[in-house]
């Protein structure tokens, strides 16, 4: 997503066995800043080619690299039932980087990774029924509050906060169809449909918006930029590196991925937050690790 929610998502598999090779840890974090790193360019492409624009390029040089690398062919889908959730799949896609994207036009890196972060800890703070379970996802909420209301110079505008929650709601549901659709199918081709599907759903939006910009030599480099950087980069670092470390390992280090976004925006950016909005990053990131180090997860 954005990054995709995939990979996020792809912390909840278990089964991970260590190989020999190199180190994991520096792989996930390489992977968070590549991630990072691709959406702090897509808004610097604000200005040039709007939200829509963005989003749409940089889908359609993701589903154009799947294509290449996965071909597809009409056995991917053995029934309706599964295209249909692939077809779901695709349009929370579309949805989470539209939402997700606008978010980031109107509000520092660091505080819409944070409440977009909520979504996939949602999901996993509530999978079981357990009393730590939601005392982490109090605290994660009062991390959220002091996020959303507490900035440099006043509280933030609500409408980026409420694309930031719109962004957290798909990628949560991005993640609970997959899961629904990895129980259908082993075939992970059905990631190339789902991501062309995206691509061809925000297509009219951004030729509305953007119209002859998209194919401004600026824009083309600066999307298939952001589309490496989240794609192929942060994907595959994080690929491999799951493949090399326990899924509990994995997840500590993802957990980190708020804090990251926030160091980046004022790097890169220039976006100051404050130190409620510290305090509040901090708490999310906790109950992150929180859950995740929880006895009998």
């Amino acid at each position: 997503m954005r990054g995709e929610p995939q990979e996020k998502q792809v912390a909840a598999e278990e089964g991970a066995t260590r190989r020999p090779g190199f180190s994991p840890t520096p792989m996930v974090l390489g992977g968070i800043v590549a991630l990072e790193l691709g959406a702090a360019l897509a808004k610097l492409l604000f200005p040039l080619a709007g939200v829509a624009g963005v989003v749409a390029l940089r889908l359609v040089f993701a589903a154009v690299v799947l294509l290449v690398v996965m071909r597809v062919s009409p056995r991917t889908f053995r029934d309706s039932a599964t295209l249909g959730l692939v077809v779901l799949i695709g349009t929370l896609l579309a949805l989470h980087h539209l939402a997700f994207y606008a978010a980031v036009d109107r509000l520092p890196l660091g505080v819409a990774v944070t409440i977009e972060f909520t979504g996939p800890l949602a999901i996993a703070l509530f999978s079981t029924l357990r009393i730590r379970g939601l005392l982490w996802a109090g605290l994660a909420a009062v991390g959220v509050c002091l996020t959303a209301l507490t900035g440099t110079t006043g509280p933030l505008g609500l409408t980026g906060v409420l694309l930031a929650v719109g962004a957290a709601l798909s990628w949560g549901g991005y993640i609970i169809v997959s899961s629904t659709l990895g129980r259908r199918t082993e075939d992970g081709r059905w990631l190339t449909v789902a991501t062309t599907w995206a691509a061809v759903l925000t297509l009219p939006l951004a030729v509305t918006t953007a119209g002859t910009t998209l194919l401004d030599p600026r824009v083309l480099l600066g999307c298939l930029g952001v589309a490496m950087l989240c794609e192929v980069v942060s994907y595959s670092l994080q690929n491999k590196a799951l493949r090399r470390m326990p899924a509990q390992g994995f997840s500590i280090l993802m957990s980190l991925e708020p804090a990251v976004a926030a160091l980046l925006g004022l790097m890169i950016l220039g976006q100051a937050v404050s130190a409620w909005q510290v305090a509040g990053i901090v708490a999310v990131v906790a109950a992150s690790l929180g859950n995740t180090l929880a006895p009998g997860r």
